[in-house]
């Protein structure tokens, strides 16, 4: 993998405007604003950073508190890199998109057709379908991906191929947290003989005009701009092992292991709800943005999240269920997108054209982490004046 970068002017991703030009109220994004500046202040993580685009303009980008505290806090700012976790796992699915599309897979592929290796274990029949949506049957058999693996593409395709069956593939929603996103980078490599950070970063990427603020596989040359990871223990914000690695960092994992601003997230949601364009670069078709955001799992219950979570090709939709993780009680049923373990969410809105990026740097449990996304989430739908 090589994704050195090359020195030239970075584009504007989204041109500023006035909120309230976008018909957005000022005071509800303020209000936003003091909600995270308590949460740092409390000390519930040590930075952060969001961003509220809508019709194709920056509404909202604002960095707080500390990237890193440890020697010495670091402040957090425009160009500071947070780990994505699970919202990685939209810019990964992006790619598999682009293949249906060009026609050299099918959402209904079985994976074997272009991994045979993958019929192991009895997952012959398993298609991209039930992977992308969570029903593949094998949601625990990533846990953890050795490291070894993280560059030896081999070794991963060898034990991506000897995952095995916890229960009937398509019989069950279950959160597939890391095994699901691995299937998807070694599918991706079959069908394009590339290693699939590179092809993330050629085909979806850098044709965004993203490629300084979205990374999946982090050169070590842009590490000094990534946050560091924590996670809240006796009072204290202790740094998380593995995340805080250059490895970590560089490895690119499918599921879990990105970075970016939250510009660039919001930028990326600009693009799907509007409908696969951005600043006039088309990544895929109104058509494919619209299936891959339909609800494929209706109101069966996903029995890691405990609720319904109705899941797309890569993102999860609001619906009309009375919760929903993440994406904000009050939002719009069509609002789709994804989230990152205990850190951060990501979404788009395409009846308001708004999108919404919030990342964090700790990992919070339950029920706290929860809660804090659905006003911090709501907060962000209530500053939308007009449709």
């Amino acid at each position: 993998m090589d994704q050195t970068l090359v020195a030239f002017p970075q584009p504007t991703i989204l041109e500023t405007a006035d909120p309230a030009r976008l018909g957005l109220r000022p005071a509800a994004l303020d209000r936003l604003c003091a909600i995270i500046e308590g949460h740092v202040a409390d000390g519930h993580y040590p930075g952060a950073q969001i961003a509220v685009a809508r019709h194709g303009q920056l509404a909202l980008f604002r960095s707080f508190g500390a990237a890193r505290i440890e020697p010495e806090p670091m402040a957090a700012g425009p160009d500071t890199l947070w780990l994505m976790y699970s919202n990685t796992k939209v810019v990964t699915a992006a790619a598999v998109w682009m293949l249906v599309e060009e026609g050299a897979l099918t959402f209904h592929d079985r994976i074997a057709d272009h991994v045979p290796d993958f019929a192991r274990n009895g997952k012959g029949d398993i298609t991209l379908l039930q992977v992308l949506t969570h029903q593949g049957g094998f949601p625990n058999a990533a846990q953890p991906m050795p490291a070894a693996a993280w560059d030896d593409h081999a070794l991963l395709r060898k034990l991506v191929c000897d995952f095995t069956l916890e229960w009937t593939p398509g019989s069950r929603v279950f959160y597939h947290s890391a095994a699901a996103h691995w299937t998807a980078a070694v599918l991706i490599e079959a069908v394009t003989k590339t290693d699939y950070r590179d092809f993330i970063r050629t085909r979806v990427i850098e044709p965004l005009g993203l490629g300084h603020e979205l990374f999946v596989g982090l050169p070590d040359a842009q590490s000094a701009r990534a946050v560091e990871m924590h996670e809240p223990k006796d009072g204290r914000q202790m740094r998380l092992p593995v995340e805080n690695t250059d490895e970590f960092r560089r490895a690119g994992v499918p599921g879990g292991g990105g970075y970016g601003t939250a510009r660039a997230l919001a930028a990326f949601y600009q693009m799907l709800v509007q409908g696969g364009t951005l600043n006039g670069n088309r990544l895929v078709s109104r058509r494919m943005v619209e299936y891959v955001t339909r609800n494929f799992t209706e109101e069966r219950v996903d029995g890691a999240m405990g609720m319904p979570m109705h899941r797309g090709l890569g993102p999860h939709v609001r619906g009309t269920t009375p919760l929903i993780r993440g994406l904000g009680s009050i939002a719009s049923p069509r609002t789709f997108g994804h989230g990152g373990v205990g850190s951060s969410y990501c979404w788009g809105d395409p009846d308001s054209g708004l999108s919404f990026a919030y990342f964090t740097n700790s990992r919070i449990p339950d029920p706290w982490h929860s809660r804090r996304l659905d006003i911090v989430s709501s907060a962000a739908h209530a500053a939308i004046e007009d449709i």
